[in-house]
């Protein structure tokens, strides 16, 4: 219980999760301090919020996305001596014991940069459709059964230690609200941090997963940009990846779109890819930052 553990949730809109979210944090047996960054709500979440004097509430005057409000967050959190950083979603609960389990796996061992939680759907019986694909990726013949060690898993819940942000840093600010998390992650396994789930820690991630064509385009540009990034591969090996899903991502979304949008999705991603490689002189800029420890 010595540990200080800072839990930092950005919020926009919503106000249909808030006060459940924050009344789960106040019953955790660990205590933790709370961070708020509101991305300039237009609901009542600002007023919902600021019914918890517990939290430290910081309003943004324009919506900065979602790895830039934490980044606020996470800078708040070091300078007031966090050992742990707990990035929440507005959308989720945890419960009583969650943190207390979380930090409990990450003291097991200092290669452990980031501890995700079982994400569970808001009936909190069901495992999150997202998170089943991540979680069959775990890598087997792991000594600890309590413990998964996965290539990736989505941000809505992730214990960060103070070690792995003091030496990889916060989110790259190239990224608006999709691909942070998958750059994040690509990033600490650089820095020879492992990515764990803790099997028996548990959250709800109250959300239904939709699809949307604009929504589709723009996750596929971003994990493009994320490809290009990837410091685990060669700048070459990264452009050649990102000139794969040019043509990969369109035939996965073949299915799900007319033929017609699917072309339209395939002329963007040509465009997109150019873009990309007009912009190399500022993709190498962000790869070698990446590769230096931040401390």
């Amino acid at each position: 219980m010595n540990k200080k553990v800072f839990v930092i949730i950005v919020t926009y809109n919503g106000s249909k999760w808030i006060e459940k979210c924050i009344n789960s944090l106040l019953h955790s047996t660990y205590p933790v301090g709370i961070v708020v960054i509101d991305n300039c709500s237009t609901d009542n979440s600002v007023e919902l919020l600021k019914q918890f004097p517990q939290i430290h509430l910081i309003q943004s005057k324009e919506n900065l996305g979602f790895g830039k409000a934490n980044n606020i967050g996470i800078d708040y959190a070091l300078k007031n001596n966090a050992d742990y950083v707990f990035l929440l979603n507005q959308d989720t609960w945890i419960f009583d014991d969650t943190i207390l389990n979380l930090v409990a796996v990450v003291q097991k061992n200092s290669s452990f940069g980031i501890v995700s939680p079982m994400h569970f759907s808001g009936d909190e019986k069901t495992l999150d459709e997202g998170f089943v694909t991540y979680y069959n990726r775990k890598i087997e013949g792991n000594s600890d059964e309590n413990i998964a060690i996965v290539p990736f898993v989505n941000a809505a819940a992730w214990l960060v230690s103070s070690a792995c942000l003091q030496k990889v840093g916060g989110f790259e600010p190239l990224f608006g609200h999709y691909g942070e998390d998958r750059n994040y992650c690509d990033r600490v396994l650089y820095h020879q941090f492992q990515i764990v789930i803790a099997e028996n820690a548990k959250i709800c991630h109250d959300r239904i997963i939709t699809r949307s064509f604009k929504k589709d385009v723009i996750q596929s540009k971003y994990r493009m940009l994320s490809q290009v990034l990837d410091i685990n591969n060669t700048l070459f090996a990264s452009y050649a990846n990102a000139l794969k899903s040019v043509f990969g991502l369109p035939k996965y979304f073949k299915k799900s779109y007319s033929f017609t949008s699917i072309v339209k999705l395939f002329y963007n991603l040509v465009v997109y890819y150019m873009q990309l490689v007009f912009r190399m002189q500022t993709i190498k800029k962000t790869r070698k930052k990446s590769m230096i420890d931040v401390k």
